[in-house]
C-alpha cells in the first residue's frame, strides 16, 4: 500500500444511478421474502434491495460476530488518530474469513494492510500451517497491525513485507527462489487506487488456477456509477471494474459489503 485513500461508506442509504426506477408493484418477492416497495428499485424489471442505515444496521446485528481483538484493533487506530475509514468494513472481513475457511485456504497474499485489521481477519481463519504475505509501505501503521498479530497468537502466520508492492510482486512473480507462482489460494487487494490494475496482473500470476482474488473499494462510495466524477482513483476504479469484466481469465462477482467488493475466480 503506497498511498491508500480513505474508502467510501457503505452503510448510508443508495443513491439510485441513472436509468433506474421506483417498484412500482406494492410489493416485491425478494429472496424468498416480500419486501415492501419503498426499499425497492428496478432496472429491466428486476428487483434490488436498497440498504437502508436501519437495514444495514440489523444485518449486522443478525449476522456479525466481530472478535474482541479485532474490536481493540479499531480503537487503536481511532485512538492513534489514524484515518479509521480506511478499516476493513467488518462485515466484509467476515466474509473473506469465511472464504478462507470455505475454500481450505492455506496461503494468501494481501496487498495494503493499514493496521492490520483485514489481516488479522484472514489469520484468525487460516490453519495453524497457513501462511499470509502482507505487502505494505507504511512502518508506522504496520507496527500496530503487528501488535495485535501478536497479540491475537497469529504472528506466526503473517510475513510483512515492507516496501513498494509493485516491486515486491514483480520479485514475487519472477524470483527462483521464492517458487511463489500459481502458489497462493486468495489475494487482497485493498491499497492504493491508481495501481489496482498492476497489482491484479501480478497476483493473477501468483494465484493459482482455483484461486480468488478478492479487489475492496470496487465502488468508491458510489463514485464509479457517477459519470461527472473523474477524480484520478475513481477513473482507476472504473477502468479496473471495465477491465475485470471483461477478463476471461476470471469469473466475477461483483458484491455490496463495505465499499463495494469484487471476487474474482481465476479460471485459466
Amino acid at each position: 500500500m503506497e498511498a491508500q485513500q480513505q474508502q467510501g461508506s457503505a452503510s448510508g442509504a443508495t443513491t439510485p444511478s441513472a436509468g433506474l426506477t421506483a417498484a412500482v408493484a406494492p410489493s416485491a418477492f425478494y429472496l424468498g421474502a416480500t419486501v415492501s416497495d419503498k426499499n425497492m428499485l428496478r432496472t429491466k424489471d428486476v428487483a434490488h434491495l436498497v440498504i437502508t442505515p436501519e437495514l444495514h444496521q440489523y444485518v449486522l446485528q443478525h449476522s456479525l460476530r466481530e472478535p474482541e481483538v479485532l474490536r481493540k484493533l479499531v480503537q487503536a487506530t481511532i485512538d492513534l488518530s489514524f484515518p479509521a475509514g480506511m478499516i476493513t468494513a467488518p462485515d466484509q472481513a467476515q466474509f473473506m474469513g469465511q472464504l478462507v475457511k470455505f475454500g481450505k485456504v492455506k496461503r494468501i497474499i494481501e496487498v495494503g494492510v493499514f493496521t492490520g485489521y483485514s489481516s488479522l481477519a484472514l489469520a484468525l481463519a487460516l490453519p495453524e500451517d497457513g501462511k499470509l504475505v502482507a505487502l505494505d509501505i507504511n512502518p508506522t501503521w504496520t507496527e500496530v497491525a503487528r501488535k495485535f498479530w501478536r497479540e491475537a497468537g497469529v504472528e506466526h502466520k503473517v510475513e510483512l513485507r515492507l516496501g513498494a508492492a509493485v516491486e515486491t510482486l514483480d520479485h514475487l512473480v519472477n524470483s527462483a527462489e521464492e517458487n511463489a507462482r500459481d502458489s497462493f489460494d486468495l489475494a487482497f487487494i485493498d491499497a492504493d487506487k491508481v495501481n489496482y490494475y498492476a497489482y491484479y496482473e501480478r497476483l493473477l500470476q501468483l494465484v493459482r488456477v482455483g484461486g480468488l482474488i478478492v479487489v475492496d473499494n470496487v465502488l468508491w462510495g458510489g463514485a464509479v456509477a457517477d459519470q461527472s466524477n473523474t477524480t484520478p482513483d475513481t477513473l482507476a476504479l472504473k477502468a479496473f471494474n471495465d477491465k475485470l469484466y471483461n477478463d476471461d481469465r476470471v469469473e466475477v462477482s461483483m458484491l455490496g459489503l463495505g465499499d463495494g467488493v469484487t471476487v474474482a475466480l481465476r479460471v485459466k
